[in-house]
């Protein structure tokens, strides 16, 4: 029986926050940034995790406090963190999780990893709106890197259209409210978090 590759886990960090109006990845709750909870969920399920961010990001204090990958390209969103991650570790899979999903919890994860694919290069949850796949909750095996490289070589850079346009295993998410993410002020009200003083 196949056995799984190691898994190492990735907090997509890099975003630039333009509907928020400012980095949601210090958007904090309960006294702890949103980058922090991520990190620290992520650590408790797999062997190393990492932040992945921009260039201009890697100094950035909080950032800083965690071990990085900078991104290798520009200008393609969280695709860029995915493939700079895959890259720099070809021979483990990687849970990556996206900074603004303050409602992912350790069932969640949990469900994640022992329902991951052996054989598919990418196991992710169905989104509960629409039943597409949701890419920034998600495990990318080995394989996955000549693929999500084939994509963006073809100016393909939305992780999601990479996902449906692959072998993907869907996971119906265990919490249907798991995977709402805070990209507005208005999110901000609705999640009681709040920008970092």
């Amino acid at each position: 029986m196949a056995t799984h590759d190691p898994v190492w886990g990735l907090v997509l960090a890099g975003g630039e926050s333009r509907r928020m109006g400012r980095d949601k990845a210090l958007l904090e709750r309960d006294g702890r940034t949103q980058l922090e909870t991520s990190f620290e969920l992520l650590e408790r399920h797999v062997e190393r995790s990492f932040v992945s961010a921009r260039a201009e990001q890697a100094d950035e204090p909080e950032r800083s406090r965690f071990p990085r990958i900078v991104d290798r390209l520009s200008g393609i969103g969280p695709a860029a963190g995915i493939l700079s991650a895959l890259q720099r570790q070809k021979d483990v899979s990687w849970l990556v999780l996206a900074c603004d999903l303050p409602n992912v919890d350790d069932a969640t994860i949990d469900f994640l990893m022992r329902h991951r694919s052996r054989d598919r290069p990418f196991t992710a949850f169905m989104s509960t709106y629409d039943g597409l796949p949701e890419p920034l909750c998600a495990i990318y095996r080995p394989e996955s890197r000549t693929i999500v490289e084939g994509f963006v070589q073809d100016g393909i850079v939305c992780p999601r259209k990479m996902l449906i346009r692959s072998d993907t295993c869907l996971l119906a998410q265990p919490d249907p409210a798991a995977l709402d993410n805070v990209n507005t002020p208005d999110d901000l009200v609705r999640t009681g978090m709040k920008a970092a003083s």
